[in-house]
Parts: structure tokens; sequence; C-alpha cells
């Protein structure tokens, strides 16, 4: 019983800390915030398209990666109604952004609400993969992927299901396109084009989990998530990797993260000392740690296989 004490003293601390925090002024948006919000990530997918059209590649996948995580503090903050937008331009968005994102997320948005009302619990789907380790992170991306469509679909009301089998109808249809381009028309532009969109959002949903799941939650205890601190990490991730303000604060859009986290910093500096990118010296310490391993093992491999050794040991 004592640890549940702990624990229960330990969050009861943490609410205290959190009511403390002026917040409700930073849930409004200006106009201009609103329309910033809703046309974000598509002028960066129509520069991924345009490089992709002149085989500029490199440049198409550095462009593809904007539109990606754009597009995912976009659908992100229409699961939280904080886009600024109506709900019925969030559902329209949502659907949008489910074809060109290739994924459903109508479904992940039920998983998505379940996770932040018991973070990281044994009931919690989207949180599992933060406690495997990278490498099963990293490798178990599309089964993770899989288990939140028939989570998110089972959690859904009857309307928000509805909208996500219509997305996976939508979704389906794109891909026999491509694959009709890809036997007719893969020489032209459009087939190019399109091709090289699909091949790039399966890779890009294939590593979400890892990202944006074992990334921001990994070894987490109190804090429940992870924060950054770094400008220009938090500018090329739009705001996403303020994580732990988030999960603390969920209605506030993502444009006034910064702001909330310069709060949370003055009033409960210790619930944001858990980076999401590791320091320099955390890797350097890691990588001596590694090559020491390495270096004993190939050691005691030698000594275990030389007779002479073996026979003055």
């Amino acid at each position: 019983m004592k640890p549940n004490n702990t624990q229960s003293q330990t969050e009861q601390t943490v609410k205290d800390m959190v009511r403390s925090i002026a917040w409700q002024d930073l849930r409004q948006l200006t106009g201009r915030q609103i329309a910033y919000n809703i046309i974000l990530p598509y002028p960066f997918l129509l520069l991924s398209w345009w490089f992709a059209s002149q085989s500029w590649y490199v440049l198409a996948c550095g462009a593809s990666y904007l539109f990606f995580a754009a597009a995912f503090r976009q659908a992100h903050d229409g699961y939280h109604h904080s886009l600024g937008a109506g709900r019925r331009l969030t559902t329209a968005l949502l659907l949008l952004l489910s074809v060109l994102l290739m994924t459903s997320l109508h479904s992940i948005r039920a998983t998505h609400m379940a996770h932040h009302r018991d973070p990281l619990g044994d009931q919690d789907v989207e949180g599992r993969l933060a406690k495997a380790s990278w490498q099963q992170a990293l490798l178990g991306g599309i089964t993770y992927r899989l288990a939140i469509y028939r989570q998110g679909l089972r959690l859904s009301s009857r309307r928000h299901r509805m909208l996500a089998w219509l997305e996976f109808g939508l979704m389906a249809l794109v891909i026999m396109g491509a694959l009709m381009m890809s036997v007719f028309a893969a020489s032209t532009v459009l087939g190019q084009i399109v091709l090289y969109h699909l091949m790039v959002m399966m890779l890009a949903n294939a590593s979400v989990g890892i990202i944006a799941v074992w990334g921001v939650h990994h070894d987490c205890d109190e804090t429940i998530a992870r924060t950054e601190r770094n400008p220009l990490v938090n500018l090329l991730t739009f705001n996403l990797l303020y994580h732990v303000e988030h999960h603390l604060f969920p209605a506030i859009p993502s444009n006034h993260l910064p702001a909330l986290a310069k709060r949370l910093d003055a009033a409960a500096p210790h619930l944001t000392n858990a980076p999401v990118l590791p320091s320099r010296a955390t890797v350097i310490k890691h990588i001596k740690r590694c090559w020491n391993a390495i270096k004993d093992k190939y050691q005691n491999s030698n000594d275990s296989e030389c007779p002479i050794r073996k026979r003055f040991a």
C-alpha cells in the first residue's frame, strides 16, 4: 500500500502545482492564428509535389517531412478542438488529411483521447510503445498502427466510426488509383508525384510510433511525458514536442505552448527537466558505454579461445 500512497501524494502535488498556473487566456486565438492553423500544412505539400515533379527527391523529402509534421499538428489540435475552427470544418480537415497522410485520423482520435484519460496505463494502446525498447518501437510501426485502428474503431462513437470507415474507403480508392497509374501512367508527371507521395507517407506513418510515442513518453513516471526546449527543434516540429505541457493542459492550442512552457518552468521546473532529445553529454556517455561493452566482450572472447591463456588463467 505504501507505494500507492506515495504515488497518490505525488499526483496530488502535481495537480496542486498545475492549478497554480494561469492558462485560460492561452485558449484564445486571433483570426490570423486560426487562418495559420488551417493553412499551415498545405504549402509544404504543394512544394513537395513540385520538387517531386522535377525529380529533386532530396528536397521533396524535406518538404514532405514539413508537411507531415504540420499536418500531424493540425490533426492533433483538431482532436482537441483547439484549431479555432468549427466542428464541421475540423471534421472536413480530418477527412482531407486522412487521405493525404494515408491514415484514418478519426480512428486515431479515439485512441488519442483514451491516451489522455489514462496516459501510459494498461488500456492505453497509443502509449504502449513507450514501454518498449527503442528498437522494438522502431520495428513495430506497422503493427502498432493496425492496433490503433482496431482499438480506435472499438472506442469510437457511431458517427466517428462511420467517418473512420469513410476514410478507409477513400484511402483504398487512392491506392487503387495509384496502382493503375503505376501500370499505365507511371512515366507521367502526375503518376510520378502520386507514387512518390504514397511511398513517403507510408514510410512516415511507419515511423510515427518511435517519434510521437516512444520519443516523448519513454522512461517517464511523474512527468507522464517529456518536453523540448531547443528553439530550432521546436520550430521544425511546429511545437509538437512541448508534450508534458500538452498533457497537463490539452485544451491549449499548439500556438501558445511556448508561452505555457515558460509558466510551467517557473511554477514547476522539475516537471520539464526530461528532454525529448538527449544532450550531447548523454550521447557521448552512451557511445562510450557501448564501446566499452564491445571491448569487454571481445577481450573475454579472446581469453576464452586462447589455450595458453586458459592454461595460466
